[in-house]
């Protein structure tokens, strides 16, 4: 064999070295991190739960299934605490907390526990918006400037509403490390300056992307028509007319002073709880505003929800603008109306309309939040860890609840 062949293979063989030794250090550390995982809940029969009030012997049966896989969920994700909530026909019928609110202190999950629900924040903030559309203090076709004329014009307008159905081509903010909004926000208009200077990603309704960012302006801009700080007009406007007591705003170390607030955990190592959790970092949310710093309960999410469902805190017409999905400028629909996501879906074997919103990568946190109009269902469920897979047990209770819901009560 040649010299010259001889390099040749030994670099063939070195370079296959090479790229098999990363791989194999990746899937050692894969299986030590699994290896070392603690199970929080390794049998799902046994996972801890706390109500507050049983549910009546019309919804006993569908709660007793929605049990059983909510148990199975957080068993099988290895999260930390779970609470979910169930509103049918505009009443809550079902409230139920799981696993650990405090998994050192082994403090548990009850309905009245409070988690942080990031994204999930701007489906409230949009009923913000639709109140002052109400009272005309606001209009979704103004440019933006028309409330909030510190932020500087761009390449192209936009618009209140295509801020809030992410067609204005506002970035979103690049990840948790990044550029998120730090220190505190008294007032929403304080954490503009992180982004107002950047320019547009696209002209707007030519592309929707989803904008954190841009919702922050939205925030702004109810700020600026309610002419009292943001926070302020959430809590007098929106949750107290609604019982929503648990609602309140996430300000990182501040809230420890909170009662009942859960403890907040972040996967360990790449974004998968199966790996096990770390206490997430102190961090104010405040500076989000309306894009996503709230915390709350899965009860008065579904308060929230009960009432987007009649004319308790909006008119049915205002309702039906904010849930109804936005189009591009080529006509595409977009499946996300203003601070909702709008799709079907079939429950029960059925087709029906489900308007939502869900969070998963904010620090400490996960919520999916449903609403089936058409079977005047609501469903709720929150985690104290990021990146848990609510979705799926949301749709699990609801389907739990769909098929008694069709029967009528018993007198």
């Amino acid at each position: 064999m040649s010299a010259k062949k001889i390099r040749k293979e030994t670099w063939i063989t070195l370079i296959v070295l090479g790229a098999g030794i990363p791989i194999a250090g990746l899937a050692g550390v894969l299986m030590y991190m699994n290896v070392t995982a603690a199970r929080l809940h390794p049998n799902p029969q046994e996972v801890t739960s706390v109500m507050h009030a049983t549910p009546s012997a019309r919804w006993a049966g569908a709660a007793e299934a929605a049990r059983e896989r909510v148990r199975a969920g957080i068993s099988s994700q290895n999260a930390p605490g779970l609470s979910v909530a169930v509103a049918v026909n505009q009443e809550i019928v079902w409230a139920e907390g799981f696993g650990w609110a405090n998994v050192e202190s082994r403090t548990p999950v009850t309905p009245d526990t409070r988690f942080r629900i990031g994204h999930t924040s701007k489906a409230l903030t949009a009923a913000g918006v639709g109140l002052l559309l109400e009272r005309r203090r606001l209009r979704l076709e103004d440019e933006i400037q028309v409330s909030v004329p510190a932020f500087p014009r761009k390449q192209w307008p936009i618009t209140v509403r295509q801020l809030m159905g992410h067609l204005a081509g506002v970035r979103h903010y690049l990840g948790e490390e990044a550029d998120v909004p730090s220190g505190h926000c008294d007032r929403a208009a304080d954490a503009l300056a992180t982004f107002a200077n950047d320019p547009l990603l696209f002209e707007p309704q030519t592309e929707a992307r989803y904008s954190t960012y841009g919702w922050i302006l939205v925030s702004a801009a109810v700020e600026a028509a309610a002419n009292e700080p943001f926070f302020v007009f959430m809590r007098t406007q929106v949750f107290a007319p609604l019982g929503m007591n648990d609602t309140m705003p996430d300000s990182g170390p501040v809230s420890v002073t909170i009662p009942n607030l859960a403890r907040f955990y972040f996967p360990r190592f790449s974004g998968d709880n199966e790996f096990g959790q770390v206490v997430a970092r102190a961090i104010d949310y405040s500076c989000f505003a309306g894009a996503g710093a709230f915390l709350s309960t899965p009860s008065d999410l579904v308060r929230f929800g009960i009432a987007m469902g009649g004319s308790t805190l909006l008119q049915p017409d205002t309702v039906r603008v904010l849930q109804t999905t936005q189009q591009l400028a080529s006509g595409k629909d977009t499946e996300y109306g203003l601070g909702w996501t709008v799709e079907s879906f079939p429950l029960a074997g059925q087709p029906t309309q489900l308007v939502s919103h869900a969070s998963r990568s904010l620090v400490g946190g996960s919520t999916s939040f449903m609403i089936f109009p058409e079977r005047g269902i609501v469903v709720a469920v929150t985690s104290n860890t990021s990146y848990a897979n609510l979705r799926a047990i949301a749709l699990d209770v609801a389907a739990a609840f769909a098929e008694p819901a069709k029967r009528p009560a018993s007198r």
